[in-house]
């Protein structure tokens, strides 16, 4: 409800992207914007990524990983206008939810858990792989090179695994780095 001279309240609306284009999608949407002059009908624009931790050659390297790929969230006022520059951009293909030409806002929470989740990757970055207890892995460097084992603990704070690998017939617990082991 709006009465004569106020602005609508902006709501959040799922975008979807073509996959890898999203930081596109976002930096078009920003010039086309500037270039409408309809500032005051958008928001914020966000990407959803969170840091990873990957090793390569040993070393640790910090990298951004979209977990949401394919999409951007854009907070803006819903009219035909805005509907229009969102819906014509470059690289977009679409709003998620609604009908064809009214999608459907998420709620303020959904957004929340979403920064929330980009936050907490920011403060402590996840590992790129994840590993289960249970979990059958390869040792591919050290002196149990090429044995396989099933993991007994997860330890991310320190990036090691505890596998168990059976040497001559016999289950031995050994502590390894992320980089040590790979999936089978």
């Amino acid at each position: 409800m709006t009465t004569a001279g106020s602005t609508p309240a902006k709501r959040w609306y799922v975008v979807h992207a073509y996959s890898g284009m999203e930081k596109a999608v976002e930096r078009n949407l920003r010039e086309r914007i500037d270039r409408a002059g309809m500032q005051d009908k958008f928001g914020r624009i966000l990407v959803p990524t969170e840091e990873v931790v990957e090793v390569k050659n040993g070393k640790k390297a910090v990298t951004e990983r979209r977990f949401f790929p394919g999409y951007v969230l854009v907070e803006m006022v819903m009219d035909d206008d805005t509907w229009h520059l969102v819906k014509h951009t470059s690289k977009v293909t679409g709003f998620v939810g609604g009908a064809k030409n009214r999608p459907v806002p998420i709620s303020e929470d959904e957004v929340m858990k979403i920064v929330n989740q980009m936050q907490e990757g920011i403060e402590k970055p996840r590992p790129k792989v994840e590993w289960e207890v249970g979990e059958v892995v390869r040792v591919k460097e050290g002196p149990f090179t090429d044995f396989n084992g099933a993991i007994e603990e997860v330890n991310y704070d320190k990036s090691k695994v505890r596998v168990s690998v059976t040497i001559f017939g016999r289950a031995t617990p050994v502590e390894l780095d992320f980089h040590q082991v790979e999936k089978v």
